[in-house]
């Protein structure tokens, strides 16, 4: 079983924390259109002005941009990744292909306003934890597997036990790790869909998780949700 945890002093820095961490087994391959339907009502409603792309008063993303700050990472050069998800769609009208699984928990994020992301299990080594990132620790940025960069310390990263490479997010949720994308082969997934305030973005948050558990649950073997907070910080996954 792998622990997925939060640091007690990312706790303590940002008290209203919601982490949803949703665990899909036994995920099947095949055609799965729900996806793309999403994404193609998303770029509708983009075009005909039916969806906004979020404000920077809405305090969905108002609580990033100030989390960002607060562990020193500007938010308008490096975007929370809900915020360049939206911008993307705004801007050109579509959203990204990319696999179907990646494709379903995109199309969620940009439906509720909350970021989202997803490790491939296989590729994770022993416990995830979130956490400031230390001293020399790199990350090898998603879609460049052979430019490893070195996370800057005190950005709060997700990490692994990998003895090389353990970052698997940057700026907390800002870009992901190459080395635990989420392929068309990934069988064991695990979805992360997380808030910094208690009001707007955690109700997001909750109506994220059953949108994205409904378009799981025929896929996979089994879907399992852990809420962390800041007063329940850890949880096991399965695998």
């Amino acid at each position: 079983m792998t622990q997925l945890s939060v640091a007690e002093e990312v706790c303590e820095a940002f008290p209203a924390l919601t982490i949803a961490a949703v665990t899909a087994t036994g995920l099947r391959s095949g055609p799965w259109q729900e996806p793309e339907r999403l994404l193609a009502a998303l770029e509708a409603d983009a075009a005909s002005g039916a969806w906004q792309p979020l404000s920077e008063d809405d305090p969905r993303l108002a609580s990033w941009q100030a989390a960002y700050r607060a562990f020193g990472t500007n938010p308008r050069r490096m975007r929370p990744s809900v915020d360049a998800l939206s911008r993307r769609l705004a801007k050109s009208g579509r959203l990204p292909r990319i696999s179907p699984v990646v494709d379903a928990y995109n199309a969620v994020s940009v439906t509720h306003g909350v970021p989202a992301g997803a490790f491939d299990l296989a590729a994770v080594r022993g416990d995830i934890r979130v956490r400031y990132a230390r001293e020399g620790e790199s990350f090898l940025p998603l879609g460049q597997p052979d430019g490893p960069e070195e996370a800057r310390p005190g950005e709060v990263v997700y990490a692994d036990e990998a003895a090389e490479h353990p970052v698997l997010t940057r700026h907390w949720n800002h870009r992901d790790s190459d080395r635990t994308k989420v392929t068309p082969q990934a069988r064991d997934v695990l979805f992360l869909l997380e808030a910094v305030d208690a009001d707007a973005g955690a109700k997001a948050v909750h109506a994220a998780v059953e949108q994205l558990t409904a378009l799981l649950a025929p896929r996979a073997g089994r879907v399992v949700t852990h809420l962390l907070t800041a007063g329940a910080p850890a949880a096991q996954l399965s695998d």
